[in-house]
């Protein structure tokens, strides 16, 4: 007599507690017993899965997911690494796992342990939708929510074979990425060339596909672009690919016009890029800031707005720099333009155009009306698109249609 096998865990379904399974020994399961659901209504439980915690437009992307739903949605984050996330969900409230085993590089064997630590925490936590960020995150959280049969969302950042990356990296991507679409409920993309891209290549169906700008609280405070004083331009990113600080170099080491360029952030590419400084005899006209948890203060202290990169998705950073009010001199690459209206609140430069980006710069540094006009212009459309209350309701309209479809709760309606 065969025997059916069964599934390694299951949909807990409407009404069920999370059960008593162990969790992985390599995993830190951390809970906050004062989340507020008092609610007779069993919340949605989402479990959110992402790779890395530094801070990047990702994490900032889930911590503002957390912040402005976790009354609505019970969350679970599962986390490869301690870091900004893993702190900022903590400081929220929302219980989340640490799990070594999630890491970016590839290796079929930590890659099956991490399989199947997504497995146990499923089991444990029991969720209603899996949600995953980042490409790694995507592809094991996707795996694991089949073989627990748990619905799942998937947000492409920005693809791993979007335009820009070489055809060697393409060339896996895009199948890997075809596979893992055929056991996805839904995407979400954060620019209409994401869904562009994700359609083009077959790896979503139009019909699956939400597309959800990013949104960043409006908190800060303002810069003043067109002040007489000597202009400061300012790029807040990490320094590796696909951030293109070279070529921002470049182009400055051929400005005449008096100018500092204050650099927010850190990463691998530092130290070259510290060397390429003075060898073109930029030293003296760079701020080298490291990593900032004042990232608002930071662009109210500038006049001009850079992010030179040869990818993207749809940057979180570029939404900072126009809620400061500042003109932006960006690559027109992914979904900035989305954001970016050129020669109207910044503008928009081909990929690895130096001579382009050098021109982008002269403008602004030589007519501080412009820098004004411009970033007005950019705080205008920040207001009416991007804030981060939009992006959370727009990702809970999507848990709210899947969970429908499949009968389960829907997210609470917050108390008024």
């Amino acid at each position: 007599m065969t025997r059916r096998r069964k599934p390694l865990c299951h949909n807990p379904g409407v009404g069920k507690s999370p059960g008593g399974f162990a969790m992985s020994p390599a995993s830190r399961w951390i809970v906050d017993s004062s989340a507020p659901y008092g609610s007779a209504t069993p919340p949605l439980r989402v479990l959110l899965v992402i790779t890395r915690s530094e801070r990047g437009g990702a994490q900032v992307h889930v911590r503002d997911l957390l912040a402005g739903l976790s009354k609505q949605v019970e969350y679970h984050v599962v986390v490869g690494e301690d870091g900004f996330l893993a702190k900022q969900t903590q400081a929220l409230g929302v219980s989340f796992t640490v799990q070594p085993s999630l890491q970016r590089a590839v290796s079929p064997r930590i890659d099956a342990r991490a399989l199947r630590d997504l497995v146990h925490t499923i089991r444990r936590f029991q969720p209603h939708l899996v949600h995953t960020h980042s490409t790694k995150a995507g592809l094991l959280g996707r795996l694991s929510a089949r073989l627990c049969k748990v619905p799942v969302i998937h947000t492409a950042h920005a693809w791993s074979f979007s335009d820009g990356l070489s055809w060697k990296r393409r060339s896996w991507a895009i199948p890997v990425e075809w596979l893992a679409g055929r056991i996805t409920d839904r995407f979400i993309t954060v620019s209409e060339a994401d869904r562009e891209v994700g359609t083009r290549w077959a790896v979503a169906r139009t019909s699956q596909v939400r597309v959800i700008h990013n949104g960043v609280e409006d908190s800060a405070p303002s810069a003043c672009p067109g002040e007489d004083t000597v202009p400061r331009i300012v790029m807040v990113a990490r320094m590796a690919p696909p951030k293109d600080h070279t070529l921002l170099l470049q182009s400055l080491s051929t400005v005449q016009h008096p100018f500092v360029l204050r650099l927010v952030g850190d990463g691998p590419d530092r130290a070259e890029l510290e060397a390429l400084a003075g060898r073109l005899n930029l030293t003296d006209r760079i701020e080298w800031m490291g990593t900032r948890s004042d990232v608002g203060d930071q662009l109210a202290a500038c006049h001009i707005f850079a992010l030179v990169s040869r990818q993207e998705g749809f940057p979180l950073a570029i939404l900072e720099g126009m809620r400061a009010g500042l003109p932006v001199v960006a690559s027109d690459v992914g979904g900035i333009r989305e954001a970016v209206s050129h020669q109207e609140t910044g503008f928009l430069v081909p990929r690895s155009d130096r001579d382009a980006l050098s021109q982008a710069f002269v403008q602004l540094l030589s007519d501080p009306s412009l820098r004004s006009r411009q970033g007005k212009a950019g705080r205008r459309v920040f207001e009416s698109r991007f804030s981060s209350i939009q992006m959370c309701q727009a990702t809970a309209d999507v848990y709210a249609t899947l969970a429908k479809e499949r009968g389960l709760p829907q997210p609470l309606r917050e108390s008024p």
